[in-house]
């Protein structure tokens, strides 16, 4: 397997277009793989595809990945059309994992969506943004969308995506074996990311389809001290609904992040999202020292 490192900004924290323009300048030149960004229409950090289209800007190697894009509750047509936009704007550096929003009543309110209807929409859009993507024109008769020989341009710069999905319960892993082409994990202790990679590769071979064994991923938080009261708000959360483990299993500090990552890759999980729990001072020096802690694990 081919190990990648990306990065990802704290996402309890916006940043100003000083900061964002450091961030990623610095991925680029510290060699890292990626760039992420997190999906919170009622949290403070910006819109994700406008912040990869500033990013894409300023950049011309790293990747640029949404973790995860909230699908429910945008219309698949206008969203087929901005992410194969970005896509040729960035000379093909899209890497696009969707998933359902995250667990928050405030969330489906901003995307006008009931929380009980947001998996049913996800398996509807996710093979229509593959048809736009690929076809001159497509109809289709569903149970919330409807299209008469629509055409959405442009395409995509390689004429589709390796699209990704999100999820940590079981029904979650099994949709991403049947209509994704990887998945990724956050917040996985090595326990759950070799449960979820068994389950995601199972439910693909019951429907017929592999999913490349490069395909396997996930978020990782770490820390750096203690942990803000922000950041131990958001760590209780998690733990509140996959249960408890350590906190060196769930949010390592950056010390331990190799033999984190050494355990995830033996689990076989090769593709990681660095992301801090709280925000640092300078990006400069916190892009070095991430580099320094986990980079040489990277192909």
């Amino acid at each position: 397997m081919i190990v990648r490192i990306g990065f990802m900004p704290a996402v309890a924290s916006p940043l100003a277009p000083e900061g964002l323009a450091a961030l990623v300048r610095g991925l680029e030149r510290e060699g890292f793989d990626s760039l992420w960004v997190s999906e919170r229409a009622t949290g403070p950090v910006g819109d994700p595809l406008v912040t990869l289209a500033h990013a894409a800007a300023l950049t011309s190697r790293i990747k640029l990945g949404t973790a995860v894009l909230a699908v429910p509750g945008r219309p698949p047509a206008l969203l087929a059309k901005e992410l194969a936009t970005l896509d040729r704007l960035s000379g093909g550096r899209l890497l696009p994992a969707v998933g359902l929003g995250i667990r928050h009543p405030g969330e489906q309110q901003a995307f006008g969506v009931r929380r009980e209807e947001r998996a049913a929409i996800l398996e509807e859009v996710l093979p229509l943004l593959r048809r736009f993507w690929a076809e001159d024109e497509v109809t289709h008769h569903g149970p919330r969308y409807r299209y008469e020989r629509l055409r959405v341009l442009p395409k995509p710069a390689a004429g589709g995506f390796d699209v990704w999905l999100g999820g940590a319960a079981d029904a979650e892993l099994r949709r991403a074996g049947r209509l994704a082409d990887g998945w990724l994990a956050s917040f996985a202790t090595p326990a759950d990311a070799e449960h979820g990679r068994r389950v995601v590769g199972r439910a693909a071979r019951e429907a017929g389809r592999e999913i490349d064994e490069g395909h396997f991923g996930a978020v990782v938080p770490y820390r750096r001290g203690p942990l803000s009261p922000a950041a131990e708000e958001r760590v209780a959360r998690v733990r509140a609904i996959r249960g408890p483990a350590p906190l060196a299993d769930v949010v390592p500090t950056l010390d331990g992040a190799e033999a984190h990552l050494r355990r995830l890759i033996d689990a076989g999980l090769s593709k990681f999202v660095l992301v801090p729990m709280d925000a640092p001072d300078d990006w400069d020096a916190e892009l070095a020292d991430v580099r320094d802690a986990v980079l040489h694990l990277q192909d």
